[in-house]
């Protein structure tokens, strides 16, 4: 008997779609109060999704969507690493 793992979905903040959680990327808010890039997922505090494309990385700054779903400023550098990140998967 064959047995399918259920896929876990996630929101992207940015354009509302449900995706599965490995094609997209966390920004954690930590209890400090500082936004990073969470790579792997499993960071602890307040973590929000964005799909792995540059378009949506651009609505949620344009928008300012990540400052409100984290309840903080996110830093231009956090948007940067984003871009960064899916410039070099799309290479590969």
């Amino acid at each position: 008997m064959v047995v399918n793992k259920k896929v876990p979905l996630r929101k992207c903040v940015a354009t509302g779609e449900m995706l599965p959680k490995k094609s997209m990327i966390r920004v954690v808010r930590s209890k400090e109060g500082e936004v990073s890039v969470d790579v792997t997922g499993k960071k602890s505090g307040r973590g929000a999704y964005v799909s792995k494309s540059e378009q949506a990385v651009e609505i949620a700054r344009k928008k300012n969507i990540l400052d409100r779903q984290l309840e903080a400023k996110v830093p231009d550098d956090v948007y940067e690493e984003l871009l960064t990140l899916i410039r070099r998967e799309s290479i590969l």
